[in-house]
């Protein structure tokens, strides 16, 4: 009976522990979202979501070219980042326990590690300076590559939980490995690859070290993919650095809305998957 009872102890205690962990990793998160929210509220409303930036030094003005340039650079960087995260996924999972497998997780992991500016720099080398141009185009391969890491390893880590007995199953129907890969553990394991996108996206969201280096901003609407654009990072990083009361108040208006696009697009995705992912599940 004691010894039950030391076990019970010891399950509780270390529920108690879980718990209190999880509160106290939200606490940083609730703060951070309370100042925000106090802070830019207050800001938001039709002209401040629609109309470009004003006149430095003058009141007024908004960060609608900063909201199109986001929605278009981190759309160009989904349909660049998550094919070749996801194909990556799968060939370490399915097909890479060999030497070259193990290379490219390394790779992999190294380039996860990799400092957003330095990769900013890079392209700004290879990509801004051949072309003469700050280019959307440059922007997305920027952040495509800050994307790439996450993706994989979530995509590969996904499908590594899918039981063998699965794929054996399938296969002794007379399946072939790669359709089995593809239309049973694949399928699987989507919602856990569908949570590494949305990390992924989320991630590349906010990025601005890479974005001054590719994009650089502007103060108009998109005009092309090989111009200047802006964006929701750049604009919050540009309004903190004036020292004007309507400009941070500006500042934290922005980051408000880029939390809640990045909000608004998690909660889409995640009721647009619901009954599939349940589906697949059953």
């Amino acid at each position: 009976m004691s010894n039950y009872s030391l076990r019970r102890f010891k399950d509780r205690l270390a529920l108690w522990l879980g718990a209190l962990c999880a509160v106290l990793a939200m606490i940083p998160l609730i703060s951070i979202l309370y100042e925000v929210v106090k802070n830019g509220a207050s800001t938001i409303n039709v002209d401040f979501l629609t109309a470009a930036p004003g006149v430095i030094g003058q009141p007024g003005g908004g960060i609608g070219p900063a909201i199109q340039g986001t929605l278009i650079l981190v759309g160009f960087t989904i349909i660049i980042g998550v094919p070749l995260g996801v194909l990556s996924g799968i060939y370490l999972s399915e097909f890479g326990d060999n030497p070259i497998g193990r290379v490219i997780r390394f790779l992999n992991d190294v380039l996860a590690e990799f400092p957003s500016v330095v990769i900013g720099v890079v392209i700004f080398t290879l990509i801004v300076l051949t072309l003469r141009s700050f280019s959307v185009v440059a922007g997305a391969l920027a952040l495509s590559i800050i994307m790439l890491p996450v993706v994989t390893r979530s995509t590969e880590e996904s499908l590594k939980l899918v039981p063998n007995s699965i794929r054996d199953a399938s296969m002794a129907l007379g399946i072939r490995r790669w359709r089995t890969t593809l239309s049973v553990v694949l399928a699987t394991a989507k919602s856990g690859i569908v949570t590494g996108i949305l990390l992924a996206i989320a991630r590349v969201a906010g990025e601005s070290a890479p974005l001054v280096f590719t994009i650089l901003g502007s103060q108009y609407f998109f005009s092309g993919l090989n111009s200047a654009t802006d964006a929701l990072p750049l604009r919050i990083y540009r309004l903190a650095l004036l020292p004007y009361p309507y400009a941070q108040a500006q500042g934290w208006g922005a980051a408000l809305v880029l939390i809640l696009m990045v909000l608004v697009v998690n909660v889409g995705v995640r009721l647009a998957t619901r009954g599939r992912l349940y589906s697949t599940r059953s």
